[in-house]
């Protein structure tokens, strides 16, 4: 089965649970307090629809659910799902039924609090769904921590962070007074572009840093070579046997310890190197004859034990690449494996939900500067970051950060999703004043007109980072 059709399935399964559960978060909630639903349905569908139980051959086949007042579908566009409620204007612009008296068992009808209720029932599916998940996750597998002051090497750090004071070997250990317990990249970079003190394990003793001002984590992120890196020195795990360095004698163990003259200590210093030479080759003045040179490569490296050393001219091969595995710098180090039961699980479960929520929401502020607008993808930046084999460990985290990102997204107030009828009703609980139909209408078209535009930049996104490098654009 071919990668691209792997990650496709996952995708189509995490959004297909994730929008029934949030769906049925509206519809569980109009059911409570006894509102006419009259569609339900996974994916939309415009014009025609893959099933529906209002379709001849169920009703006949099940009689019974003709009778019922909802319709359940799946339409034909996975790009979502919606319930269509009774009395209410959503994105369907069903203007012709509120033209008539409201009836009791419709959304309009209903006092405000039941109104806010349902309206943020998709909200609270996806929050419970990621927390249940979680929890689950942590019951059935655990997690593995690596506590930051079990990295005895410390970390490298870029120019960029030595001027602001950190040095190579550093341990952040805390920022503003808050403790970093454990190596989680995102979480450790989210903790220091919020710091304006970040205090750092040197040579065993505590030292305060003073940041002069709050850093940009998109800016940071995105430095190479990296704002700070765990130290991991250039060893070599494995070797291709017919790579480049295989070819060469290189060995598992081996060190490398320089690149055409360029001293090597660690894989950031490694990475660093190749990325200039990778900018060279993509460079529109680089020619034929440029490529073909870049494919010689001198390389320095030596046994573990200092007992070989060799000088050795590459060829490689036409990706550029040495054939060799890098040693993992989290291999160097005690991973603590937690293990959780039924009990503990729960607790366990909120925590990383609640860390996840309120990362996603703080680096929600990033998404309107420039390199934020270019980070936002529809579903091919999402179907890619699912593993190319299927992990259900891996699947079910990623479902479950998914699930938190619908909630955020939902809550926004912009007319048309959850959090815009939700602002609505907020104004309306403050002043006693419903918004007028047409109000309601005007403020549903420009929500889509803001979700379209949104989903335009999103696609254009994926297209400039996915399809184009296809055809070498």
């Amino acid at each position: 089965m071919s990668i691209v059709l792997i990650k496709a399935l996952q995708l189509l399964c995490c959004l297909s649970l994730l929008v029934v559960l949030h769906e049925g978060g509206h519809f569980g909630f109009s059911k409570l307090f006894r509102v006419k639903v009259e569609k339900f349905y996974m994916f939309f569908n415009p014009y025609f629809h893959l099933f529906s139980t209002r379709d001849k051959w169920f009703t006949r086949l099940f009689p019974y659910f003709s009778k019922n007042e909802t319709e359940y579908g799946i339409g034909w566009v996975p790009l979502g799902g919606y319930v269509k409620i009774a009395g209410m204007i959503d994105e369907s612009m069903d203007t012709e039924q509120m033209k008539q008296p409201a009836k009791a068992d419709e959304f309009r009808s209903q006092k405000v609090w039941k109104r806010f209720f349902i309206m943020f029932g998709g909200v609270l599916m996806n929050l419970l769904t990621a927390w249940f998940i979680y929890s689950a996750v942590m019951f059935t597998w655990g997690r593995d921590s690596l506590p930051m002051t079990s990295i005895e090497k410390g970390f490298q750090f870029n120019e960029h962070a030595q001027q602001l004071g950190f040095r190579n070997g550093d341990i952040p250990v805390a920022t503003d007074g808050h403790a970093i317990s454990e190596w989680a990249a995102g979480n450790v970079y989210r903790s220091l572009s919020n710091a304006r003190t970040v205090t750092v394990l040197r040579n065993g003793q505590e030292v305060d840093i003073q940041l002069p001002e709050k850093l940009n984590m998109l800016s940071i992120i995105q430095e190479n070579p990296p704002f700070l890196s765990m130290y991991a020195p250039a060893v070599i795990d494995s070797v291709v046997p017919d790579g480049a360095m295989g070819r060469a004698g290189a060995q598992k163990g081996d060190r490398l310890l320089a690149i055409e003259g360029s001293a090597i200590e660690t894989w950031t210093d490694f990475d660093s190197l190749m990325v200039r030479r990778a900018d060279v080759l993509s460079m529109p003045n680089c020619s034929h004859a440029d490529s073909l040179r870049m494919r010689h490569l001198n390389v320095v490296f030596a046994a573990a034990d200092g007992s070989r050393r060799d000088t050795v001219s590459l060829e490689l091969d036409e990706n550029y690449m040495l054939g060799i595995v890098k040693q993992s710098p989290v291999s160097q180090y005690k991973v603590e494996h937690l293990n959780y039961n039924l009990l503990t699980c729960i607790p366990a479960g909120l925590k990383m939900g609640w860390k996840t929520l309120s990362g996603y929401v703080n680096d929600m502020k990033y998404v309107a500067s420039a390199d934020g607008a270019k980070s936002v993808g529809s579903f091919i930046t999402i179907g890619n970051i699912f593993p190319a084999t299927w992990d259900w460990y891996q699947f079910w985290m990623l479902t479950a950060l998914i699930s938190i990102i619908l909630a955020v997204m939902n809550i926004l107030p912009i007319p048309g999703l959850d959090g815009g009828h939700i602002a609505i009703l907020l104004y309306e609980a403050v002043t006693g004043h419903q918004p007028s139909d047409r109000f309601m209408e005007w403020a549903e078209r420009v929500g889509l007109f803001i979700l379209c535009a949104l989903m335009l930049l999103a696609f254009s996104n994926d297209i400039r980072n996915f399809i184009l490098p296809l055809f070498g654009f």
